[in-house]
């Protein structure tokens, strides 16, 4: 679609193209929870140049999916996410070589403690691929975890924990524990050690600096629930 408008603005933490409200594709008003966050996707609108590029604006498609699609049903769209509990990567570990099994433990073990400090619950750590089933109530309080939150913050975790494959990183990113990038590496630390090890791939790195470029904007759009 070619750009269509002269100026993108806020008011009322609505946005406007040219004095009128955008509206989301299932056509609800895009009026969203904080003044910051509705800055930041009117800046999105704001650097469009000829044509729209709905890919280079990830804070407008959050947004749109939090009212479109996550807030009729909250509940199940928590669902798959929380079934992360069952199957989070900071518990399978590599049995060898050592030094990937020790890097992993240098990484992710510190994750867990938090973890278990923070929501009281313990976590099956398992080498190899054969499952590990959690604790019952790790699975239990890490999934109301995900249920207490809002529309808006239940959809900036989807790729937080679907990209990192683990709830556990999300968590952490979500209340500052953790800081995006280095929740990021450390969700790909078997990749990156592969790259390492024998040579990047440059396709790989390709998808892997798309899927970098998903998470982290997915983080700032949780940090902007939080700002004023």
């Amino acid at each position: 679609m070619k750009r269509f408008y002269k100026e993108a603005t806020v008011v009322d933490r609505a946005i406007l193209l040219d004095g009128r409200a955008v509206r989301t594709p299932d056509r609800r008003p895009l009026s969203l929870p904080t003044q910051a966050l509705a800055r930041a996707v009117a800046e999105e609108w704001s650097a469009q140049v000829e044509t729209i590029d709905p890919r280079a604006m990830p804070l407008a498609g959050l947004a749109n999916a939090a009212i479109d699609k996550v807030a009729p049903d909250p509940a199940a769209f928590a669902r798959p996410l929380a079934a992360y509990a069952q199957t989070d990567l900071l518990c399978y570990r590599a049995d060898t070589p050592e030094v990937l099994a020790a890097r992993q433990a240098a990484a992710w073990d510190p994750v867990l403690a938090w973890a278990r400090r923070r929501y009281d619950v313990d976590f099956a750590v398992t080498a190899g691929i054969v499952h590990a089933p959690q604790p019952d109530a790790t699975v239990v309080r890490l999934s109301h975890a995900l249920a207490v939150l809002d529309p808006f913050r239940l959809t900036a975790m989807s790729p937080l924990v679907t990209i990192g494959g683990s709830l556990v990183v999300a968590l952490a990113v979500m209340e500052g524990e953790l800081a995006p990038d280095a929740a990021f590496e450390i969700t790909h630390l078997d990749e990156i050690w592969q790259a390492e090890r024998w040579g990047e791939d440059p396709l790989a790195l390709k998808a892997r600096d798309a899927r970098r470029a998903d998470f982290l904007a997915a983080a700032r759009f949780l940090a902007l629930l939080d700002a004023s």
